[in-house]
């Protein structure tokens, strides 16, 4: 996108539950786009300066933080909906006074610093109207489900001394409560909106360029050429595609959005159903959120919530993201075997050799990016250092692609080499980084294209405001929920319930938290169902012997397994219009595919070892790596089972019989009862032998 695509002639009309899964292309037409367009810009230089300097205090930077999210949301809505000059003029308006709420953090942060706990009526008319402001722009942005909840919690915060017992507190003033809610860090201003403020917005530039850069062609040519000729080929393309843009984007609708393009069309050429091609992009993307380095918003949260480094949590997540696209990976494969679904021509596909040869340079980011967070780094200054290194690759092709000699390319890239490491002989520093930075920009405004580049890249400076404001409106939002639960307890009610039911069985009490995140994260998005179910269920999980970090990945994984299910289904509604099919069918179709995927959190809990955890039940007989081998072993075939049961098909089709058999192994292999694995393989071995021996005379052992 260029500037230019800002100046439209005529508004948008877009409803608006669909700006969840993000506003249209540009920014609003004329001068309005040109306005939106230069906020972002604004929002996204702030973020840069705090991401690379951060002088400024923790709080001041979630204010203005919050106030460009306002600022921008309401802009934009005005942008894309109003008919009339006067109501975009009432949008910006609107936004400007979200703007000023949040800059009020910063100037009187030291007075607030000093009457905390005795504000004036003008920080309560503020704290009121901030909370007022984020209710509508969270409605407009994502409908009524998550203000819905947050404020029948605020009600509950007001109100509840008026309750029975055990639901009751001991009631609070308003005072009490806009100051705990508007100011300080338990409330909008809280964890998820720090995170949302540093950590968030740097990736989703960094995948922003890596993507402006040629990564997601890298990967289509990789994938294709690596699977494009197996059985069913073009959906296995999709899941390894979606996979390895998942490792940059941390996004499932993003995902969709970019990789679909392609996948869900291949997929429908190639024989599959519409809403099985869709459903198939969808389950791929969402994986997004889980798939190590980038992980989605809700990792870096919780590495805050735990105070753990972002490290623990990747490598914590490795093995399970690694079942996750097995298992969709397995799905297509036994869904092409059933309808006798084949791959792709030679000629149709391009070397994944010849692309990684030509294209290795554009991985050097995500490797450095990797490096830094497993030595101890940083998210910051890992995202920061990437990011750096992202823009230096576009800049520098965009100068080299100006030299007729091949040598004079390898002398440029050497001598900047030299030249970045001769600046950081002393340790790598963001000063020098940015020098050399601003060095490139200067040398690319002067060459042949180069202005197209820059041009380029503002766009996605300021494209990355804008696809930040739905995750980051989500953050500040459920503040109301965090504020409400430390100031009065009341998750503490909850707790009881799951340890009490978790003395009887463990299975029953993750049960119930498993259907706690899927109903919420049926009508709310991914990080506000992590952070209230965390908030209610994983601390009571904990006290029953499951790892913290497990708990909390358990509320994780199953927040996205939510938006796969109807009746929201964020990801399906994305690939719908791709598809141009009906979104519950493919939401159906997703959690079908995504069926094995549900096992995973289960596995984990019940072997740690999955998430290179400690205290696994097999580690004392077989060591930890034994343990990690058996517990990954016993996951493959658990999903393998349950994508038998799900497709209904091994070597041949399975009939009832078969498929309740071998979701009882399945469900054997899940957890820790007696005598439960032994029972689960042989049940395992004696389905796959019968299967064997009906196949066809002609069939062979399935390829992948």
């Amino acid at each position: 996108m260029t500037i230019e695509a800002v100046n439209m002639e005529t508004p948008v009309k877009v409803e608006f539950d669909n700006f969840e899964h993000g506003f249209p292309e540009g920014f609003g037409p004329g001068r309005w786009g040109y306005l939106a367009y230069g906020i972002g810009l604004a929002f996204a230089l702030f973020q840069l300066y705090v991401a690379a300097f951060n002088y400024l205090p923790s709080q001041v930077v979630r204010g203005v933080h919050v106030g460009f999210l306002l600022l921008l949301t309401f802009g934009l809505i005005g942008n894309f909906t109003a008919k009339t000059d006067a109501g975009r003029i009432a949008g910006w308006t609107i936004g400007a006074i979200g703007f000023l709420c949040g800059l009020y953090q910063w100037i009187f942060y030291a007075d607030l610093i000093a009457r905390d706990g005795d504000p004036t009526r003008v920080d309560l008319v503020v704290g009121t109207l901030l909370a007022v402001l984020i209710f509508e722009g969270t409605r407009r942005l994502m409908g009524l489900a998550l203000p819905l909840m947050c404020g029948a919690c605020l009600l509950y915060w007001f109100f509840g001394q008026y309750l029975p017992a055990p639901l009751n507190h001991r009631g609070y003033d308003f005072d009490q409560i806009v100051t705990h809610l508007s100011f300080g860090t338990e409330g909008f201003y809280g964890v998820p909106i720090y995170v949302s403020a540093t950590y968030i917005f740097l990736f989703i530039l960094f995948g922003s360029f890596l993507e402006h850069a040629g990564m997601i062609q890298l990967f289509t040519d990789v994938s294709l050429g690596l699977f494009g000729r197996t059985r069913g080929g073009p959906a296995k393309v999709a899941v390894f595609a979606s996979g390895m843009m998942g490792t940059i984007s941390g996004s499932g609708v993003a995902n969709v959005v970019t990789v679909g393009q392609f996948t869900i069309p291949l997929m429908i050429r190639f024989g599959y159903r519409r809403a099985f091609a869709a459903g198939v992009e969808a389950t791929a993307s969402m994986g997004g959120q889980i798939m190590p380095p980038v992980m989605g918003a809700v990792a870096f949260i919780m590495a805050e919530t735990l105070g753990v480094d972002y490290s623990v949590i990747v490598k914590a997540a490795v093995i399970p993201a690694i079942l996750y696209f097995a298992s969709a990976f397995w799905m297509v494969h036994l869904e092409a075997g059933k309808h006798g679904l084949t791959g792709m021509k030679p000629s149709e596909i391009p070397s994944a050799w010849k692309a990684l040869v030509e294209r290795w340079y554009l991985v050097l980011p995500l490797a450095a990016l990797v490096y830094m967070l497993f030595e101890g780094f940083t998210p910051l200054y890992a995202g920061s250092m990437g990011l750096a290194l992202t823009v230096a690759l576009i800049l520098g092709t965009s100068i080299t692609m100006g030299f007729s000699n091949q040598v004079l390319r390898y002398v440029f890239w050497i001598g900047l080499a030299l030249v970045v490491g001769a600046l950081s002989r002393n340790g790598l520093q963001i000063v020098p980084v940015a020098a050399v930075v601003v060095a490139l920009v200067v040398l690319t405004s002067f060459v042949r294209g180069g202005m197209g580049t820059l041009h380029a890249c503002r766009d996605s400076l300021a494209e990355s405001a804008k696809s930040a404001l739905t995750v980051g409106m989500a953050c500040a939002i459920v503040g109301v929920i965090i504020g409400m639960m430390t100031q009065t307890g009341v998750g503490s009610i909850f707790g009881g319930w799951v340890i009490g039911l978790g003395k009887t069985s463990l299975f029953a009490a993750l049960i119930m938290t498993m259907l706690l995140s899927i109903l919420l994260g049926t009508g709310i998005p991914t990080i506000p169902t992590y952070i209230i179910t965390a908030a209610l269920a994983a601390p009571a999980l904990a006290k029953l012997g499951v790892p913290l970090i497990a708990s909390h990945m358990f509320a994780f994984y199953y927040g996205i397994m939510a938006d796969l299910s109807p009746p929201v289904a964020l990801a399906a509604l994305a690939a719908a219009p791709i598809a141009k099919e009906n979104p519950d069918k493919i939401g159906w179709e997703a959690m079908r595919i995504a069926l094995a995927g549900y096992v995973i959190p289960f596995i984990f809990v019940y072997s740690p070892a999955l998430m290179l955890q400690a205290g696994d039940p097999m580690e004392a007989q077989l060591g930890f790596l034994g343990a990690v081998a058996y517990a990954s072993v016993k996951a493959l075939i658990s999903i393998a089972l349950f994508g038998m049961v799900a497709i209904g098909f091994l070597y041949v089709r399975m009939t009832v019989i078969e498929r309740l058999l071998a979701f009882g192994a399945s469900v054997c292999l899940l957890g820790e009862f007696p005598y439960s694995d032994l029972l689960g393989f042989a049940l395992a071995v004696a389905i796959v032998g019968w299967q064997w021996r009906q196949r066809p005379p002609s069939a062979v052992v399935a390829s992948a």
